[in-house]
């Protein structure tokens, strides 16, 4: 038996990927195997594909944080062959083995079963960016966020905050959109944002050590001096999730929006993330991300087309959610 993958190879210090043809005896350790359907594109999977972070250390590998599929084959009574499942994060597609391919094989505690209302495709346009905004509003919920209060979504026009602000606009919250794209004033606003704001105010970081309170909620997909700008515009009590770094790992910031205003900042970390809260994230998005801004936001594209687009999300030229469709 054989699939087709996206394997990434070094040669001479230099990484290329090909769809290839591989045998079956080449999937990795697991005790669960699936027949992936869909994979999807995120910002690490770029990273990964154009080698610019060294995220993988060995080589021949299969990239791709994310898949859905069905189960074929199951030695844990948890799974059975039948079954329609998503994976997101645990080191697959980095240290394991991932999503670009017609198979995977992986961890039985990797796995989540996929809510009827979801089906495979939308699963991968969901994806890790969708799976980390629902985790992004959960930890802003759970620290007090209150219907239409004002909320802030940087990196808007990216897949981390299209499916944030198709959210927190479902559930009632006041969103506005930071962009650093000129043009998709439109689009964010079709996803439910009320006032999108230019990103090159916030770009060289604080203009002050604490400025006006506006946002009693923010989620950051940006990071270092956008983030540290955010921090100073946040009111008493508020928080932020930060669960991106586009923009830096540096946080050129000062303790007093902290001390001054309570600020909370939550990191959101949705690779080694508990399957109880996965569970949960994923029961949220089945019942509050409407499925026709969810569709609105999603492109579809082939395997063999992965390379290109990985150099294209890197440079934020992408919109939006991209989908592979693995038998493309």
């Amino acid at each position: 038996m054989s699939f087709k993958a996206l394997l990434l190879e070094e040669k001479n210090g230099k990484v290329a990927g090909a769809v290839t043809t591989l045998d079956d005896a080449k999937l990795p350790p697991g005790d669960v195997t699936v027949a992936v359907e869909y994979t999807t594109l995120n910002y690490k999977d770029g990273l990964i594909i154009a080698n610019k972070a060294k995220l993988v250390r060995q080589f021949p590998h299969v990239p791709g944080i994310d898949f859905a599929g069905t189960v074929t084959e199951s030695g844990n009574p948890a799974f059975k062959p039948g079954d329609k499942v998503v994976l997101n994060g645990w080191g697959v597609g980095e240290r394991h083995w991932g999503g670009m391919a017609e198979k995977a094989r992986v961890k039985a505690e990797w796995l989540v079963k996929l809510p009827a209302a979801v089906s495979t495709k939308r699963a991968m346009a969901i994806g890790t960016a969708g799976y980390t905004a629902m985790l992004s509003v959960m930890a802003l919920e759970d620290h007090g966020l209150k219907q239409d209060a004002p909320v802030l979504v940087t990196g808007a026009a990216g897949g981390v905050g299209s499916v944030a602000i198709a959210i927190l606009a479902k559930l009632g919250y006041g969103v506005t959109a930071m962009t650093g794209r000129a043009g998709q004033a439109e689009y964010l606003k079709s996803l439910g944002a009320s006032a999108v704001i230019d990103r090159a105010e916030f770009a060289n970081g604080p203009a002050k050590p604490m400025d006006s309170a506006r946002w009693a909620g923010a989620v950051d997909t940006v990071g270092g001096k956008v983030l540290a700008a955010v921090l100073t515009q946040m009111a008493y009590g508020a928080s932020v999730a930060a669960c991106g770094n586009a923009g830096g790992v540096e946080l050129p910031a000062t303790v007093l929006p902290f001390i001054l205003r309570g600020v909370n900042l939550l990191g959101i970390d949705s690779v080694m993330c508990p399957a109880p809260q996965r569970k949960e994230a994923w029961a949220r998005l089945a019942r509050d991300l409407p499925p026709e801004k969810l569709d609105a936001m999603t492109s579809t594209a082939k395997l063999g087309d992965a390379t290109a687009l990985a150099e294209k999300i890197l440079k934020g030229q992408l919109r939006g959610r991209t989908v592979i469709d693995v038998k493309g």
